[in-house]
């Protein structure tokens, strides 16, 4: 995690971790108060950023849909969702999904 007096706290790791989230993660809230929302870079199985994002749910009904399409070229063993928001976060290959 990188933290900045100017921004919000970044933090890199791997897309395929981040399905099943419906809402961007924060840090910070308690006791009722909103947290600040995470910066995400998300990165591809080779730990190569992807995309960056604050808003996780817009990214999922949004450009997913290209960075999906790229990434099923790219990655074709890795697991990529239709609809990211409600499927398994993994860290496996297709082959050992199935496992």
């Amino acid at each position: 995690m990188t933290y900045s007096t100017e921004k919000s706290p970044k933090v890199s790791m791997p897309m395929q971790e981040l399905y099943g989230e419906t809402e961007t993660p924060k840090v910070g809230g308690f006791k009722g108060q909103q947290g600040i929302p995470l910066l995400l870079e998300l990165l591809s199985p080779r730990q190569r950023p992807i995309q960056v994002t604050q808003d996780l749910v817009q990214f999922w009904q949004g450009s997913y849909k290209a960075v999906q399409k790229d990434m099923k070229s790219r990655y074709p063993k890795h697991y990529w969702p239709d609809d990211p928001a409600n499927a398994q976060p993994t860290n496996k290959t297709k082959r050992h999904l199935k496992n």
